[in-house]
């Protein structure tokens, strides 16, 4: 009877103790978490698919405040992003320590597969990747003494083989060892040693309103694996949340703090006007209590309560070396690229966004719904159908772009959206050469539309239009990531010619409200 009482007044106090939680954690397109803890410190990374540099990697000391401190993969012989979707690129990674060096094990789907690189700072440099034989998504790596166990989910099956931690090599033989409750995709695997036990904690449902996250245990690391009764541990697919903004809790893992207690980070996406995300996954906190039958039970078995960070300002001056948080689609081609008198030149691509091949982009993750992008654009030599401006980018079949444009020698400001693929131009306004270097655009959202404006004098700005938030949802366009914002060049010259036209960008200023 004590203990249940001893339980019960723990899972009280997690409760008051999650109300206080700032969730998400890291917001905006930051899906898939994993996180290490090596003595005060935690690190934590995120997939990034189509994007480059890849694998986000941050850090704290208090599970509640983070800085991002690099990237993992950032030099094209890490990872090659050649045509890659929404849909594809770089899944879900973990990342553990042991003995003095960082490992992180991921899949470059649509590439070679599943992979590890290895670091003995967690800022990098990180090695070249390690490829490895078992396949499926979400792998991930448990160290016990001097073995290095991988799991990942090659035919729906929870799968487990010791590996050579050093080359990759495969020194026995993959064996399924659990497929879930019964619900789709079971995936994200990692395995824990608590007591006397093996705790293999997974995600099922799939990475969209039904996601949830389970768990079983065994005394033997190859099983056999039994279910939680009470499975899952974690959902917001129920009627306690049905009614929550944060909605698709999933693909968690956990870690031990040093006074004992345990956390785990998931993600989960803000729903806005309606059954709609546009922000992509995030990464959120919950606290774990083990109850007296040895089980995790994850926030007091209640809903995760949406208390969002502090708002962020950012402003990205290129006079000095970008920071870790700029993104590009795919890996960046360096001659399009070059920031020179304190401002970053872009020399756009021959191919537009929709085509998918090395768009000319600079951009960062949209972290908050409403927030507010400026920027200062000069055009260059422009010739019919180049183009330079803002871009807010869900994946390559849904954006929308409000640009310079330059057509049978008369200039144009043109907002234009591309959805499911199709271009469509929303407003064409003919303005004098003279604004040609000497033009501010902006992006505001109040988290229902995306509004567009330009200025002739950086003070007063003029509407253009707007575009709901909903059409660049993952529930319309698909794919797995989160809008990013950014600033882009497209000229219409064949691949090969020499460039000659150009947009010269002062800054990008983004500031949430």
């Amino acid at each position: 009877m004590k203990k249940w009482l001893l339980l019960l007044w723990a899972i009280c106090c997690l409760q008051v103790w999650a109300q206080e939680l700032r969730n998400p954690i890291i917001p905006g397109f930051h899906p898939d978490p994993s996180i290490c803890r090596v003595g005060g410190d935690y690190y934590l990374v995120n997939s990034s698919f189509e994007y480059f540099p890849g694998v986000p990697i941050f850090h704290s000391t208090d599970l509640q405040n983070w800085k991002q401190i690099g990237n993992v993969l950032n030099r094209e012989s890490q990872l090659s992003l050649k045509d890659a979707t929404g849909w594809q690129g770089i899944y879900a990674p973990t990342i553990r320590y042991h003995q003095g060096r960082y490992y992180m094990i991921t899949t470059l789907v649509g590439g070679s597969g599943n992979f590890m690189v290895t670091a003995t700072n967690p800022a990098g440099p990180w090695s070249d990747p390690i490829w490895l034989k078992q396949g499926g998504i979400d792998p991930s790596l448990y160290f016990e003494g001097q073995k290095c166990y991988m799991v990942s989910n090659p035919d729906n099956t929870i799968t487990l083989c010791e590996i050579d931690s050093e080359t990759g090599r495969q020194l026995t033989e993959s064996r399924g060892i659990w497929q879930g409750t019964g619900g789709r995709w079971p995936e994200g695997p990692h395995i824990y040693k608590k007591g006397d036990y093996y705790y293999l904690l997974i995600s099922e449902g799939g990475t969209e309103l039904a996601h949830s996250i389970t768990i079983a245990r065994s005394r033997h690391i190859y099983g056999p694996y039994e279910a939680n009764p009470a499975n899952p541990i974690l959902t917001h697919c129920s009627v306690k949340a049905q009614d929550n903004p944060i909605q698709g809790t999933g693909h968690g893992d956990l870690v031990e703090d040093p006074d004992g207690h345990w956390w785990m980070t998931f993600l989960a996406y803000r729903n806005y006007n309606g059954s709609y995300h546009h922000l992509g996954r995030e990464t959120f906190l919950a606290p774990v209590e083990w109850g007296s039958d040895g089980w995790p039970v994850v926030n007091g078995g209640q809903p995760i309560v949406l208390n969002e960070p502090p708002k962020q300002k950012r402003y990205i001056d290129f006079s000095k070396p970008l920071g870790p948080e700029i993104l590009y689609i795919q890996n960046p081609d360096s001659s399009a690229y070059w920031q020179h008198n304190g401002k970053m030149r872009l020399y756009g691509s021959a191919h537009e966004m929709t085509l998918n091949r090395q768009p000319t982009f600079v951009g960062l993750r949209q972290e908050a719904a409403k927030f507010t992008m400026d920027t200062k654009i000069s055009a260059f030599n422009f010739n019919d159908g180049d183009e330079a401006g803002v871009c807010v980018y869900q994946m390559h079949e849904g954006y929308v772009q409000c640009c310079l444009n330059n057509s049978q020698s008369v200039s144009h400001l043109k907002l234009r959206m591309c959805l499911k693929g199709v271009r469509a131009l929303i407003l064409d306004k003919s303005i004098g050469s003279e604004l040609l270097d000497n033009l501010w655009l902006r992006v505001r959202s109040d988290s229902s539309y995306y509004y567009f404006y330009y200025s002739t004098d950086g003070e007063k700005f003029r509407l253009l239009d707007s575009v709901h938030c909903s059409l660049l949802s993952t529930e319309t366009v698909g794919g797995f990531t989160g809008v990013t914002l950014g600033v882009y060049a497209h000229m219409n010259n064949r691949e090969g010619e020499i460039r000659q036209s150009y947009a010269d960008f002062d800054y990008i200023e983004y500031i949430e409200e």
